[in-house]
């Protein structure tokens, strides 16, 4: 049980990791689309399955959310992604970050597509 949450707390860790090596131009194109796809499925209030399915709602963030984050440090070659989590852990460290900003932005992202989904459709 200790292994395990060990391995989701560095799997959370490596979430802003990934978002940091999406932003470096050294990044392979491959890597950082897995990548953009991980940060903005894990930090979506959304899953794939929605979680008030018994059982199936928490299993694609039980095991597809892992599976895409593994996939993604795989493709990010070892010292950029060495360097993407030291400068998360200085950007992402609890005195100097904001999660409600981070969760507003992502809310809002999700309701301007809704919209734009139905304006598309009601036209």
């Amino acid at each position: 049980m200790k292994k395990l949450k060990s391995i989701i707390k560095k799997l959370k860790k490596d979430i802003g990791a990934l978002y940091c090596a999406y932003e470096r131009i050294d990044t392979p194109l491959i890597a950082k689309i897995i990548a953009i796809i991980a940060v903005g499925y894990a930090l979506s209030p959304m899953g794939l399955i929605p979680d008030f399915i018994p059982i199936l709602g928490y299993l694609d963030d039980l095991i597809l959310l892992p599976l895409i984050i593994m996939l993604a440090i795989k493709l990010i070659p070892n010292n950029i992604m060495s360097e993407c989590r030291s400068s998360a852990e200085k950007i992402f460290n609890k005195e100097t970050y904001n999660s409600r900003i981070t969760g507003c932005i992502i809310i809002g992202i999700w309701i301007s597509l809704f919209v734009l989904f139905l304006i598309k459709i009601l036209t």
